[in-house]
């Protein structure tokens, strides 16, 4: 069985000033979510900047997030690490927290062989009992796991499920696709592929559209599953130009911009992510004014 079905929000996570982790932000945020129909919360992930918490915040924001859920939705941690002994460690406490799942992105910087892919995310996997979904994004990691290692872990290791494809590479989900047979769960990493990959026996989406459009992002997914295929789509091409805004700058920079200019957080970020330049600021303003957002 999935973890989830349908739009899972990547979500921010949100800081003060002094860069520390703003927790009555982060319960507004998480209820807006569950309010407006996402399916699922995927915290501490790229878009939550989990790579500039310290393992303390990391672990802090997963139970913050888990006691403010209380099992309304499912709760995905993201406990990659591009050490496998610090992966570990975070999904092995994330997992005393209660997450319905873990969300493991593959080891950075040191551009693993799909060999040492395999054995990282085994050994990972081997340490808890959680299903876990693979993260897939070599456009961060420099390392892409092919649809052959994907399909191997899923097969050899009962608790990996899954995959969040942001590759980007169509053609390569669909070789996963055609690979898996239905023994993994995809879910699109891209907004702007939602229906395609719904198309090719996706389950859905981890998304950053889902930050400031929580019940569009999930009328995309149900549309889909009711056999409304033409409204889905038509969905779908309505909102490129906010998912393509919201990547003017690096994720999670544009989102939140965007949660800013709703009025949502205050936007602050750790270093070295930076103020969104003011041209691209006006351009994501115009888009999202376009949606309807602001």
């Amino acid at each position: 069985m999935s973890i989830f079905k349908g739009a899972g929000v990547a979500i921010v996570t949100p800081m003060k000033e002094n860069g520390a982790v703003d927790y009555d932000q982060f319960k507004k945020l998480i209820e807006f979510q569950i309010e407006n129909g996402t399916d699922a919360i995927i915290v501490c992930g790229t878009t939550g900047e989990a790579s500039t918490l310290t393992h303390e915040e990391h672990l802090d924001a997963i139970k913050f997030c888990v006691d403010v859920v209380k099992k309304r939705i499912p709760v995905i941690a993201g406990t990659g690490s591009n050490c496998t002994e610090t992966a570990i460690y975070l999904s092995t406490e994330a997992e005393k927290f209660g997450v319905d799942g873990l969300l493991i992105v593959s080891p950075y910087y040191n551009k693993a062989t799909q060999n040492g892919l395999y054995a990282h995310f085994k050994k990972i996997a081997e340490s808890v009992k959680l299903p876990i979904i693979l993260y897939n994004v070599p456009g961060r990691t420099g390392c892409n796991i092919l649809p052959a290692t994907v399909v191997r872990l899923c097969q050899d290791v009962p608790n990996i499920v899954g995959v969040k494809e942001a590759s980007g590479n169509i053609s390569q989900v669909a070789e996963l696709a055609a690979l898996a047979k239905g023994t993994v769960d995809i879910y699109s990493g891209n907004d702007d592929q939602i229906v395609p990959i719904l198309s090719l026996g996706g389950k859905g989406v981890i998304s950053v559209l889902s930050n400031v459009a929580p019940r569009q992002a999930h009328d995309i997914c149900q549309k889909y599953f009711d056999g409304e295929v033409e409204e889905s789509c038509r969905m779908q091409l309505e909102a490129l130009d906010v998912c393509h805004a919201l990547f003017y700058e690096v994720n999670p920079i544009p989102v939140k911009k965007a949660l800013t200019l709703m009025g949502m957080i205050d936007g602050y970020m750790r270093m070295p992510l930076s103020e969104m330049e003011e041209a691209n600021a006006e351009r994501l303003a115009k888009a999202m004014k376009a949606y309807g957002l602001i």
